[in-house]
């Protein structure tokens, strides 16, 4: 009788992180406290344009508990170089300087001026209202299409332009595509600005270590290596004597996987006193100071026949990068450059983006980044071909989707995709919501002239995952390697410790690089510890971002398992007195082919390998192995959302009755954590669509500064969710998995606006900008009747 084992990829494990995180055990960066820390707060520019002509902080310093303040000027033999820009897109790319404090001008609304350091936080803030500052204020420039007009205020003087570069590509013969085409659509997208609004926001300590000269820098980040190598570069000290440690995270989406300048003027502030500091970013901060997302202006336009055939596409972007270049500022609107061509077989492409500064919060990565801008852009342009032809929305997409592959084809934009079965997702999504009983409906209710009608929207999609093959990376000029660490042991206790590279952040790594390596060597996840976010206990790492953990950190896991796995079955051999190739592994357990009674387990391997005594000739004792993986190409996770939406003509109010995402993100390792995942990711899309825009006044003043002007969806504005999968393995790593940590923010918001202007199409109403507040529905909708 054959023993059954038990695996554990592809079932929902329970969530080894979630003890800690709902019995209010876990480590948050505020919860730490160290003998004789001090705090810090900072001093924000009140004005989106000014030269800062002097700073007093001599009456702040007499305040109760005040220990030290500094300005800009204080800081000028601390930093090597500003906060660096990890992105250079082109080579005449415009970089401005961007200091941690500012030095002579400030630039946007939250540029940090001064700080003061005293005994609590509360102290050191109360203390900032008695520093003196003697502004001049300049002109400022908060619209991207008004900065780049002859005559605009220039937020960097130097440069002579707002413009901070050109980055076009073509790819077919785009001319002659819309000279043959029967139709050429075009359309005009806002993207937006977006405040990440992580529910904990930012935050850093810095502890030095008199002995060794050296710093421990506790953050909350999504890219403790990436922090330890900037602050290294910025402050001038050794990478080796910078340990980051990474706690608990309570998210980032994107806002943080960045290096900010706090946290370079936590490690300076130490260093100059001596004593470990904190500080802590307040939620108004962090509408400020913290990246904001989005950001562009999309013109798109695409060449069809008369039959709804694609045969071309052009796009043109202009991009927020907000006052500063930040980590990845530049490169987020051209990484979807790979993307707007989406799921849709033709053969002429060409794209241009222009990088624009602004007197704003500086953009950069937000979930999704670059791909939920394309997905969006190219959903919206097939909804307006479909009605441009009088054709269905669903029938102009199944007509143009890629034919299903299963090996690396190249695409409209230049790039292979991995795999696909993408006619299979979309209509197993059609078939799940009802699309047909849907538009029957939707019939009855525009016939009876209803006050509440009803809309359906479709969100297709592909990204790019696994983010990012080494030398891909380097080809468009984004610095850093692409790859992942993990190491594998099982110590003589027959316990599993895995090192991973990875930082998670809410995304379950404890649990699912569990049960790979549980699956990989044959025991249970229960048996498996993960340890991640520390750079003292994981050095090499690239951190979590870009749907990169599983196809990139979980495969370097399984890889080091399998080195592990072969490891233990040589010293099995030598233990069993068999050949090699005659062992067999299954279980955790090693037997000799055809003799299943001569069989030792894996534990027992382990035992044999600490003592060191019983090995084959020249083997190093232990059983542990390395692996780092590069992957050879991105992964391209797929699906299609749509959503069903009921709209109150007399009031704009739009809810969300019926919601269905089917995704495919390759063989799945825990299907409760991908659902989670999804949850998450079409929410902040619905977010997007409905709810959520930074706004700012013609001055560059924020008019959404709390959450009480800037709306975040909750729970009771959320619908519920039908979710389901297709699977269609990945050929470029061995896992065959792809990533899901971003689908549900891409898909989400072109599937709800579609089907807000598919609501009120028959009334005259063809395009809609996000959010689709009521006052905006209402307007749109009162606009039609002249």
């Amino acid at each position: 009788m054959t023993e059954t084992v038990e695996r554990y990829i592809g079932t929902s494990v329970p969530r080894k992180e979630d003890a800690a995180l709902l019995t209010g055990k876990a480590m948050w960066t505020d919860n730490i406290k160290l003998p004789g820390m001090l705090h810090f707060a900072l001093l924000r520019s009140p004005m989106a344009h000014a030269k800062v002509k002097s700073v007093d902080v001599s009456a702040a310093l007499s305040q109760p508990g005040v220990v030290a303040a500094f300005t800009g000027e204080d800081f000028v033999d601390d930093f090597a170089v500003g906060v660096p820009c990890g992105w250079i897109v082109t080579e005449d790319m415009k970089i401005p300087d961007h200091w941690p404090l500012a030095r002579g001008e400030v630039n946007h609304v939250g540029d940090g001026v001064a700080l003061v350091v005293a005994e609590d936080r509360y102290m050191a803030r109360d203390a900032l209202e008695y520093i003196e500052v003697e502004y001049e204020e300049l002109p400022a420039v908060v619209d991207v299409e008004a900065a780049m007009e002859d005559g605009s205020p220039l937020v960097h003087e130097e440069f002579g332009t707002n413009e901070c570069y050109v980055w076009p590509m073509a790819v077919g013969d785009v001319d002659e595509a819309f000279a043959n085409a029967d139709v050429v659509v075009e359309g005009r997208y806002i993207q937006q600005r977006l405040i990440p609004s992580a529910i904990e926001p930012r935050g850093v300590v810095v502890n030095p270590d008199p002995v060794n000269g050296g710093f421990t820098v506790y953050t909350s980040t999504q890219v403790p290596h990436f922090v330890r190598d900037v602050l290294s570069g910025m402050c001038g000290v050794p990478a080796h004597k910078v340990r980051v440690v990474a706690p608990d995270v309570g998210g980032g989406f994107g806002s943080k996987l960045n290096v900010y300048a706090e946290e370079a003027l936590a490690l300076a502030v130490s260093r100059k006193l001596g004593v470990p500091v904190k500080w802590i970013e307040d939620r108004s901060e962090n509408h400020i100071a913290t990246i904001h997302g989005r950001g562009q202006i999309q013109n798109i336009s695409v060449a069809a026949t008369s039959e709804g055939k694609v045969l071309g596409m052009k796009v043109d972007l202009t991009a927020d990068m907000g006052a500063y270049l930040q980590i990845l500022t530049p490169g987020i609107a051209i990484f979807g450059a790979f993307t707007y061509p989406g799921l849709y077989d033709f053969g002429a492409y060409s794209f241009s983006c222009t990088g624009v500064f602004t007197n704003l919060t500086p953009t950069d990565a937000y979930r999704g980044a670059g791909r939920s801008e394309a997905a969006y852009a190219h959903e919206r342009i097939m909804d307006d071909l479909a009605r441009e032809l009088g054709m269905d929305a669903a029938e102009v997409r199944l007509i143009n989707l890629i034919e299903p592959f299963d090996e690396p084809r190249t695409v409209a934009s230049g790039v292979q995709y991995d795999s696909g079965d993408y006619e299979r997702c979309m209509r197993k999504a059609l078939e799940i919501v009802d699309y047909d009983g849907v538009r029957e409906e939707q019939k009855r209710r525009r016939e009876s002239d209803g006050v509440m009608q009803i809309g359906i929207g479709i969100g297709n999609f592909t990204e790019s995952g696994g983010l990012s093959p080494s030398k891909v990376a380097a080809a468009v000029g984004l610095g850093g390697a692409g790859w992942e660490a993990a190491t594998v042991r099982m110590l003589a206790s027959g316990v599993v410790e895995v090192v991973t590279g990875t930082s998670p952040h809410g995304q379950g790594h404890e649990t699912a690089w569990a049960q790979i390596a549980a699956d990989a060597l044959g025991v249970s996840p229960d048996d498996v510890e993960v340890l991640h976010g520390d750079t003292a206990i994981a050095p090499f790492g690239r951190d979590t971002y870009g749907s990169r953990s599983l196809p990139v950190g979980g495969v370097a896991v399984h890889l080091a398992g399998g080195k592990v796995v072969e490891k233990a079955r040589r010293i099995a051999a030598h233990m069993l007195e068999a050949a090699e190739d005659d062992i067999e592994f299954e279980g955790g357990t090693f037997s000799v082919a055809g003799s299943p009674d001569r069989r030792v387990s894996i534990r027992s391997v382990a035992g044999e390998a600490f003592l060191g005594v019983n090995l084959p000739e020249g083997m190093e004792p232990n059983l542990t192995a390395d692996h780092h993986f590069d992957p050879p190409n991105f992964t391209w996770p797929f699906g299609t959302h749509i959503c069903v939406v009921e709209v109150d003509t007399e009031t704009g109010k739009v809810t969300i009755p019926k919601y269905v995402a089917v995704d495919d993100c390759g063989p799945i390792v825990n299907p409760e954590i991908v659902n989670g995942q999804l949850h998450g990711g079409i929410a902040q899309g619905i977010g997007q669509a409905l709810y959520e825009e930074a706004v700012y006044d013609e001055d560059g003043n924020p008019l959404t500064s709390t959450w009480l002007d800037y709306m975040v969806p909750g729970a009771p504005e959320m619908p519920n969710f039908t979710l389901d999968q297709t699977t269609t393995p990945s050929p470029t790593n061995p896992m065959g998995v792809k990533g899901i940590g971003e689908s549900g923010a891409i898909g989400s918001s072109p599937a709800v606006m579609n089907a807000v202007i598919d609501a009120l199409s028959h009334l005259g109403v063809t395009h809609m900008d996000m959010p689709a507040s009521p006052m905006k529905v209402w307007r749109a909708i009162e606009d039609t009747k002249g």
